[in-house]
C-alpha cells in the first residue's frame, strides 16, 4: 500500500514518519519511505570516488557496503514519476510518501495549528484522514487523529492495509 503524508512546511511530516515507523514495525508492518527533495539536493561529497564517477558522466552510481547501498541516478530531462520510483523498491506492506502532494494516492493530512495555514483536505479528494494537534477540528466523514498519538495513527494505517488486502 502507498500512503502519502501531506501538509504545510513545519507541520511535522518528517517527525510523524520517524515516530510512526517503530510503531508500525511493532505490529509487523514492513515500511519503506519515499521523500521528495528540492532540486539540486546531493547525498554525495566532492573528493569521494563515487562523486568522481558521477562527475565524470556515469548515468548511475551505486555505492555498496556490508550494511547498505545507495543508488544515484542522474536525470537528463525530467524527474522520474512516483510510480517509477516505487517500482525500484523491494516489496513491503507500506510505502510512506512525503512530498508529491499532487499525486493521486491516499493521504493523511498532517496539520499543526501553529502553521496558521488552511487545512488541505478541502482541495484534495485523496486526503482520507487528518492527524492534528488541534483538538477543535471535528469533520464529518473524516477520521481526525491525534498527531502526537503514534500508536493510534499506526493502528489506523493497519486498518487501511487490512481493507486494501481484502
Amino acid at each position: 500500500m502507498i500512503l502519502g503524508l501531506a501538509g504545510w512546511s513545519g507541520s511535522g511530516k518528517t517527525t510523524l514518519i520517524s515516530n510512526l515507523i517503530p510503531q508500525l514495525k511493532n505490529i509487523n508492518i514492513s515500511v519503506s519511505t519515499l521523500k521528495h527533495a528540492h532540486e539540486g539536493f546531493d547525498i554525495d561529497k566532492p573528493g569521494k570516488d563515487s562523486y568522481v564517477h558521477r562527475e565524470s558522466g556515469a548515468r548511475e552510481v551505486l555505492i555498496s557496503s556490508n550494511k547498505r547501498f545507495a543508488l544515484m541516478h542522474e536525470y537528463k530531462n525530467e524527474e522520474m514519476s512516483l510510480n517509477s520510483l516505487v517500482k525500484k523498491l523491494i516489496p513491503v506492506d507500506l510505502i510512506l510518501v512525503e512530498g508529491w502532494k499532487k499525486e493521486n494516492i491516499k493521504k493523511i493530512e498532517v496539520y499543526r495549528k501553529e502553521t496558521n495555514k488552511p487545512l488541505l483536505y478541502n482541495n484534495d479528494k485523496n486526503i482520507i484522514s487528518i492527524a492534528t494537534n488541534d483538538k477543535s477540528i471535528k469533520i464529518k466523514k473524516m477520521t481526525v487523529l491525534d498527531l502526537n498519538n503514534y500508536e493510534q495513527i499506526a493502528k489506523f494505517i493497519y486498518q487501511l492495509i487490512k481493507k486494501e488486502i481484502k
